[in-house]
């Protein structure tokens, strides 16, 4: 048996011998297998090479005129694998509020303390100053002069926040006394504002319009005791309850996000509107039908019918006239997204303005309804028509109720974005050069017109890593790794351009999801997750 080649390649030279683990791998044929005796003189003949070797890489080729054998032996030496403690973990980072919360420090305490700039998770702040956790904890015990005097102060604190919160309503009446001082020198409140324009506006001209039909029903229903017009005047009354709850879920939705709700409080109009849909199941449509059967099963001779027919009249003009307020509403909204009137509609877009225009076109249908029964009524002396009118206002109410329900319900549930506007953000991050491929795609609507996208992100690390080498200077590159001669020196070099590499990683996510928002004003939460 000769040997035909031989390659040596010492890719670094050490002394950290005892770091490392040799392994010889032997690739004979099924047919033959090289004899023990030359796999124990080349093993015996390595193993004194490798003990100097970081790493060693052998291709040894041998070939056997008899048998015609070759065998591929491959050496390898790889670092042993690191066990971190606790105290590896003191290399963390922390911020400034986390270290005055958790360690009871002042800022004038950290003024002292090694500051370091990172890049910033906030799309408003480029960078921002953290700490090391090691200092940090130092301080700690410098200013409180040990561990226990540290907990106490923890424990005190707690104490004091717990009391906080349990005179939280008190703190809130002296806020609003605050509020009431400062008086008109307050700038306008973005709540007042809603009320003034779009859906906020729609509600207010709809809870005014339907507090009045509400009162003029009732004193129709009180002078002719006509089953129809009691049916009219619960609805009114529904229609204008469930308008105060959709003021409070306006109201609410316009809230900024806190640490209890990141997310924010746009969904409230959904909770308003699915409330609303409840209920004017239970207090319209319920008592609709309940007066309509009692006048069936009893029924009572109805007095004279002029006034009703023109607070009918009346009411038809007004609710004829918020029905036209909502359509425009919608119109307006459903133009600016690029939808079909009957596409927002169904997908409840806006469900305050849904719900309005649901209510009033029931009420049209439900006064040209109950006029027509009275009318039959009149002309035949049979009361039985008014009762059945109660019975078909009140199965048009739980029509609209059942509706509401529905969309709203799913609106709450999250559901997905239209599949075009998904695929049109998808394409946009394929289609970044940093990107390979984009898996496991959620685009949920949140309400309002705000979407949160989330997606797993197959990064290309060759475009990662010449980003962050185009802002470097190749030449001192070049130079470090010619002064790398030990394993040391060659962890140092690597641990310094793989930190900076991963930051780089970082600040492309930090760009897509940037870009993204600005291309897609709807979008406001994007979760890019590394795969």
């Amino acid at each position: 048996m000769s040997i035909y080649y031989l390659i040596l390649a010492f890719l670094f030279i050490g002394s950290l011998c005892s770091d490392v683990e040799f392994s010889v791998e032997t690739d004979c044929s099924q047919e033959t297998r090289c004899s023990s005796a030359v796999q124990q003189d080349i093993e015996s003949e390595w193993s004194h090479a490798v003990e100097q070797t970081l790493t060693v890489f052998v291709f040894t080729q041998y070939t056997d005129p008899f048998h015609s054998q070759i065998s591929d032996f491959i050496v390898r030496a790889v670092l042993k694998k690191r066990e971190y403690g606790i105290k590896y973990t003191q290399n963390n980072f922390i911020t400034a509020v986390r270290a005055m919360n958790e360690f009871c420090l002042k800022p004038s305490d950290l003024e002292q303390l090694r500051k370091i700039r990172r890049r910033s998770p906030h799309d408003d702040t480029e960078a921002f100053t953290v700490f090391l956790r090691s200092d940090v904890e130092a301080k700690a015990l410098d200013v409180w002069g040990s561990q226990e005097a540290l907990a106490r102060e923890r424990n005190l604190r707690k104490d004091v926040e717990r009391e906080y919160q349990e005179n939280i309503f008190r703190n809130q009446k002296l806020l609003k006394e605050y509020k009431d001082f400062w008086g008109n020198t307050k700038p306008r409140s973005r709540k007042r504002a809603t009320f003034l324009q779009g859906p906020g506006k729609v509600v207010m001209v709809a809870i005014c319009i339907n507090g009045l039909n509400f009162f003029f029903k009732l004193l129709a229903w009180v002078y002719t005791g006509s089953a129809s017009m009691f049916s009219e005047a619960i609805h009114s009354l529904a229609d204008t309850c469930n308008q105060a709850l959709l003021v409070i879920g306006i109201s609410q939705s316009v809230r900024n996000p806190d640490a209890v709700h990141p997310y924010g409080f746009s969904n409230m109009r959904y909770i308003a509107s699915l409330i609303s849909g409840v209920g004017i199941f239970m207090m319209g449509a319920g008592l609709s039908w309940y007066h309509g059967i009692m006048g069936l099963l009893h029924p009572q001779p109805i007095e004279s019918l002029l006034w009703a027919y023109c607070i009918l009249a009346g009411s038809l003009v007004s609710e004829g006239a918020t029905l036209l307020v909502a359509i425009n509403e919608i119109k307006k909204s459903a133009r600016e997204q690029g939808l079909s009137f009957y596409e927002y509609v169904m997908q409840s877009r806006d469900p305050s303005t849904n719900v309005v225009l649901l209510e009033d076109a029931a009420a049209v249908l439900g006064v040209v309804l109950a006029a027509g029964c009275m009318g039959l009524t009149s002309l035949t002396g049979n009361p039985y028509y008014d009762s059945l009118g109660s019975l078909g206002v009140g199965t048009l109410l739980g029509t609209v109720s059942a509706f509401l329900i529905y969309t709203n319900t799913e609106a709450l549930l999250g559901r997905s974005i239209q599949a075009e506007h998904v695929q049109k953000l998808t394409e946009f991050l394929e289609n970044d050069p940093a990107v390979r491929a984009i898996h496991d795609v959620k685009a949920t609507d949140m309400g309002l017109s705000k979407v949160r996208f989330k997606a797993e992100v197959d990064f290309d690390g060759r475009v990662v890593t010449r980003s962050y080498l185009e802002k470097q200077d190749i030449e001192q590159i070049l130079n470090d790794i010619q002064q790398v001669k030990t394993p040391e020196e060659l962890e140092n070099f690597m641990l310094k351009h793989g930190e900076n590499i991963i930051d780089t990683l970082g600040a492309e996510v930090d760009r897509l999801e940037k870009e993204l928002k600005q291309r897609n004003p709807e979008v406001r939460h994007v979760d890019l997750e590394i795969l």
